[in-house]
C-alpha cells in the first residue's frame, strides 16, 4: 500500500511528463525521520548520471529536530536504486530525445521510501497558458452542472 509523502506540483506545471519510473533511494542517519516530519523539498531537484549510477541532486532534507549537532549537508547527492538495464535505457532516452529526469513524488511502499521519477520535456509559455485556460473552463462547467 502506497502512502504519499510529498508531490512535486511544480513539475506537473512546468513539464510534459512522458514516462514515469519508480526507484529506491539511499538515505543516511536521521534523514528518514526528517522526511517523516515533512522536512524534504524536491521542487528544484533533478537526476544526474555518474559512472552508470543515478543520483538525486539538489533535493533538500532539513536536519531532524531531535538529532545531535553533527555536520550534515542537506543537499548532498543521494544515490537512486535501479537495475543497470533500466539506467542504460533511461540514459539512452535522455540523450536521444534531449529530455530531463526529475522527481515527481516521494512515497512509502511498505517500510521503504520510494521515489517516482519522470522523464520530462519542458513546456513553453503558451503550453502553460493553455493548461490554465483548460482547467478554468473545466471548473466553470462543473460549477454550472452543480447549480442545475
Amino acid at each position: 500500500m502506497e502512502k504519499l509523502i510529498l508531490k512535486n506540483k511544480k513539475a506537473y506545471h512546468d513539464f510534459h511528463i512522458l514516462e514515469k519510473i519508480e526507484a529506491g533511494i539511499i538515505l543516511h542517519g536521521m534523514e528518514v525521520k526528517a522526511i517523516r516530519e515533512g522536512k524534504m523539498n524536491i521542487k528544484e531537484a533533478y537526476c544526474s548520471f555518474h559512472e552508470n549510477e543515478l543520483f538525486l541532486m539538489q533535493a533538500h532534507i532539513s536536519p531532524y529536530s531531535h538529532a545531535d549537532a553533527e555536520p550534515y549537508d542537506p543537499v548532498r547527492p543521494r544515490k537512486l536504486l535501479l537495475h543497470q538495464k533500466e539506467i542504460r535505457k533511461l540514459k539512452q532516452k535522455r540523450d536521444e530525445q534531449h529530455l530531463t529526469l526529475i522527481p515527481l513524488s516521494l512515497y512509502w511502499l511498505g517500510n521503504h521510501i520510494k521515489i517516482e521519477l519522470g522523464l520530462v520535456k519542458g513546456k513553453k509559455l503558451y503550453d502553460k497558458r493553455q493548461d490554465i485556460a483548460k482547467r478554468e473552463t473545466e471548473r466553470s462547467l462543473e460549477r454550472h452542472q452543480k447549480l442545475r
